[in-house]
């Protein structure tokens, strides 16, 4: 089947349109410090305000544990988006209590409405089915249709995710489509050369998007934390750095793998070693087989690639026509570690064809380092669903709205 699109819904003018959103945004002392996922919305609720629907927006934000906690209330996402669309935002102070039907209730064509966070209630991410259902029905009071459009939920199968998809009419919004097409030309049409770069903490977190990218592309660049665990596969010691050694064995298994079927897969040589973790670190650049001939010794702590390393990545990912990226270089909020990442964005940049950032971690340090998101192909919103998606993974959220 395919993905039921906002045309499949017919005329919502006039009508309630509950809008499943992802405002998942970072906050610090109640202030929102990267709106992308704010700004990422907007194209699906214009059409609908141009359209005389009236919105009923709801998302989650952080982990309340099914309980209200002002530390993580939606009214300040509602007021980035009354200044994003020019226009007033209601707040409803709950989720499907008597707040949130007030500010429903009073809602003209064109208006728009945010209901709290929908974490605040047990029911949205419950195990048990019975639940979920029981919660999604009381949400489905609020509205005439639904548009899923929070695609960094949609591997989810959650209240407002999937069961709320199916007891109203419901279609994905233009955000999910956008994802959908961008992630559907990765698998299925990349144009060559392809290169995926591969960073964050943990090569746990990437076992099967690996598994399932290697046949498929031409280039698989380590870096971030997970890169460690590739260098102890090859034999080198790695200091006080992020291994995993129960994923050795796996590593070994891909760097054969790849060898045999013809993909690059390219690891660090060269790193940056500090003697701790932390702002104030001593660090030094060394050969990525020589992290414990430091002054640091066994203690030092490997936190970015290098930079030879980094004009590397940067040369292979001007040279491709597809790239996707996912996961930082180092740790790139400490600006001693953050160069790596900084190279690797800005080598996106300049990509002849379609470049990517996988969301996460990922689209936080371009932003942080000062890059704007139309300079690259596409920013996805959802890191652990794009990288689902790579991985051939079913997921519940799209399944619901016909994605097959």
């Amino acid at each position: 089947m395919a993905l039921r699109t906002l045309d499949t819904l017919g005329s919502l003018a006039g009508k309630r349109v509950v809008v499943r959103c992802d405002l998942n945004v970072p906050l610090k002392d109640g202030v929102i410090t990267d709106d992308g996922r704010v700004r990422a919305s907007l194209p699906t609720l214009n059409a609908l305000i141009n359209q005389g629907a009236r919105l009923v927006i709801c998302s989650h934000l952080g982990r309340p544990d099914g309980s209200p906690d002002p530390k993580y209330s939606l009214e300040p996402v509602a007021q980035r988006l009354s200044e994003l669309l020019g226009k007033p935002v209601a707040f409803g102070r709950d989720t499907v209590g008597e707040s949130a039907r007030e500010a429903v209730a009073a809602l003209e064509d064109g208006d728009v409405a945010v209901i709290e966070n929908l974490r605040f209630n047990a029911g949205e991410t419950a195990k048990d089915d019975a639940a979920r259902r029981a919660f999604a029905e009381q949400l489905a009071t609020l509205g005439d249709a639904l548009v899923s459009d929070g695609f960094g939920v949609v591997h989810r199968k959650q209240a407002s995710v999937y069961e709320l998809a199916e007891i109203l009419p419901s279609a994905a919004g233009l955000l999910i489509a956008t994802e959908l097409e961008v992630l559907d030309r990765l698998t299925e049409t990349p144009e060559r050369p392809y290169t995926v770069v591969l960073g964050g903490s943990k090569v746990s977190d990437k076992l099967g998007v690996i598994s399932h990218l290697l046949p498929r592309v031409d280039r698989l660049l380590i870096g971030g934390g997970m890169m460690f665990t590739f260098l102890a596969a090859q034999g080198h010691k790695v200091g006080a750095s992020l291994l995993e050694a129960d994923q050795i064995e796996t590593v070994k298994g891909y760097l054969r793998t790849a060898q045999e079927s013809g993909v690059q897969i390219v690891l660090p040589t060269d790193v940056v070693v500090a003697s701790k973790f932390g702002a104030d670190a001593e660090h030094v650049i060394t050969p990525a087989d020589g992290i414990e001939d430091t002054a640091f010794g066994a203690s030092g702590l490997g936190l970015d690639i290098g930079p030879d390393t980094a004009a590397a990545f940067a040369e292979f990912i001007r040279d491709s026509r597809t790239v996707f990226w996912n996961g930082p270089m180092g740790v790139f909020e400490i600006p001693a570690f953050a160069a790596g990442t900084r190279m690797v964005a800005a080598a996106l940049t300049e990509v002849d064809g379609l470049s990517v950032v996988g969301g996460g971690d990922s689209a936080a340090a371009v932003r942080q380092l000062g890059f704007t998101d139309d300079q690259f192909g596409h920013i996805s919103t959802g890191g652990g669903a794009s990288l689902e998606f790579l991985e051939g993974k079913k997921l519940p959220g799209l399944e619901v709205l016909g994605w097959a």
